[in-house]
């Protein structure tokens, strides 16, 4: 799996979700902008994210992940 593969998985799975990926192999570092994480905590956006990728896990498609979530309301105050 590449990154591109994994962006396009995320922003299939997560509605109106802005995904940015980097990394090779299987490992990767992504950040994700979506409506749907609001109201969730940092845990509960994790579950999530990683709801959507547990058959490429679980293949070893993916080994490693680093993820950071945000709000657009949270994405746009950086």
């Amino acid at each position: 799996m590449n990154a591109s593969e994994v962006k396009a998985l995320l922003e299939s799975k997560i509605e109106g979700s802005q995904v940015t990926t980097d990394g090779a192999d299987c490992s990767f570092q992504i950040t994700i902008v979506a409506e749907a994480f609001e109201g969730l905590n940092a845990v509960k956006r994790q579950q999530l994210v990683y709801s959507h990728l547990q058959d490429a896990i679980s293949s070893g498609a993916i080994h490693a992940i680093t993820m950071k979530t945000y709000t657009p309301a949270q994405f746009a105050s950086l």
